[in-house]
């Protein structure tokens, strides 16, 4: 079995109403945009993956890629993981491909993913992750309501410019909701953006504020609220914390960053997400790590309803999790309907549960009609079609000389 074809989309959904996410404060965001790829193996199975776009910023990509890709075994995931990181040095970081080959491979065995990974099908709780920062009093309405629908757990975000204003909007919350939800801060300063507002990076000496003001009012874990390379100063913040649980990693560059974060103790829980962070393969060694060391495993999913699905498998994978999975949602903006927008959309139980799936692959279904609605396929590249471009740009001796030493290697 190897990659016959290689296919790239741009898929661009419209909002119903504009979303202002937290991780780039000020801006108006009216699409759910992301990079869709389609893999085909020689036997006709297809495999696919997506990787979160603000425009069409891949658009040469798939000239990059498809020496890359084509004529690869997805079986040996080793060496995809390879091409695919040396594919990132010359442009984009590409780890976002990878699931769509566990896609084929799962695919191929007639199982899921997380099977093959050695988990096991069972229901997972969702918490409910915000991405707007709401006036306070708002948010404790929509909290309550929302508990109505089985969700037990919410993220807030924080992203204003003075510190005091950050934790006036905990303390009102917390106040508001009592007893009757478990409540998390995102504070975005993992990998701060400050293309429209700019808002002030935060230091340690205001991350230890927080999470004390965090202690004061019940939050039980904080995340990413230092930079996300900042090692040392993550981990002293996770030895300053008695009662809040420190978390982070979720677009960090897969393991070769997140190890040190092991070895220098930065987290109690790391998030890392599949799409960002490595591939589901070193998300693997994630999780693993995370049992070695006593830690815990709760995957970022706010990427699409495909990234979504990413996690899904991870936490099923990990036998030993017990953390609620990240359920991205902010009525009326950033709801399943456009979250998932290509796939069946992902909705939870009155309890705020979602039953394990048993389809293989990742798991989800491509909608080609909606693909068809809201995608634009601008690359499509096959074996054959990439032989004639080797002996168009390279001359045909040229050509025959590379096949034979890629023969011989």
């Amino acid at each position: 079995m190897k990659i016959s074809c290689i296919e790239l989309y741009h898929v661009s959904i419209p909002l119903r109403y504009t979303f202002w996410p937290t991780w780039i404060p000020g801006y108006p965001q009216t699409h759910n945009r992301f990079t869709l790829i389609k893999l085909v193996t020689d036997d006709g199975i297809e495999g696919y993956s997506a990787g979160t776009a603000m425009g069409k910023e891949r658009e040469g990509l798939g000239d990059l890629l498809a020496g890359y890709i084509l004529g690869t075994d997805p079986a040996d995931i080793n060496r995809v993981q390879s091409l695919l990181k040396q594919a990132g040095y010359l442009g984009w970081r590409n780890f976002w491909i990878e699931p769509a080959f566990w896609d084929i491979i799962g695919k191929s065995k007639g199982k899921p993913v997380y099977e093959l990974l050695g988990g096991n099908a069972r229901p997972v709780e969702v918490y409910c992750s915000t991405g707007e920062m709401h006036d306070p009093h708002k948010r404790i309405d929509e909290i309550l309501r929302l508990t109505e629908r089985g969700f037990k757990t919410f993220k807030l975000r924080v992203k204003n410019k003075e510190l005091n204003d950050d934790i006036r909007h905990i303390e009102i919350i917390s106040k508001g909701v009592g007893n009757k939800v478990k409540l998390g801060v995102d504070a975005n300063q993992g990998w701060p953006v400050s293309i429209v507002d700019r808002i002030p990076d935060w230091d340690l000496k205001r991350a230890k504020e927080f999470v004390r003001a965090c202690e004061a009012n019940n939050i039980v874990w904080l995340e990413e609220p230092l930079d996300s390379r900042d090692y040392d100063g993550n981990a002293v913040l996770k030895r300053f914390s008695k009662k809040v649980k420190i978390s982070g990693a979720e677009l960090n560059y897969g393991w070769d960053e997140i190890k040190i974060m092991f070895e220098k103790d930065c987290f109690h829980i790391y998030q890392p997400d599949a799409t960002f962070a490595g591939g589901i393969a070193q998300v693997k060694k994630v999780i693993d790590a995370c049992h070695e060391k006593k830690r815990e495993f709760s995957p970022h999913t706010w990427t699409s309803g495909i990234g979504f699905y990413i996690g899904w498998n991870m936490v099923l994978a990990d036998t030993k999790n017990k953390l609620p999975l990240e359920y991205p949602l902010e009525e009326p903006s950033w709801i399943p309907e456009f979250r998932d927008g290509i796939i069946e959309p992902i909705i939870p139980d009155k309890n705020a549960m979602l039953q394990p799936f048993s389809r293989p692959g990742l798991g989800f279904e491509i909608d080609k009609k909606l693909l068809s609605k809201y995608g634009k396929r601008y690359f499509k590249m096959t074996e054959f079609g990439l032989k004639l471009k080797v002996i168009r740009e390279k001359g045909i001796k040229e050509a025959l000389a590379l096949k034979k030493r890629k023969e011989t290697v």
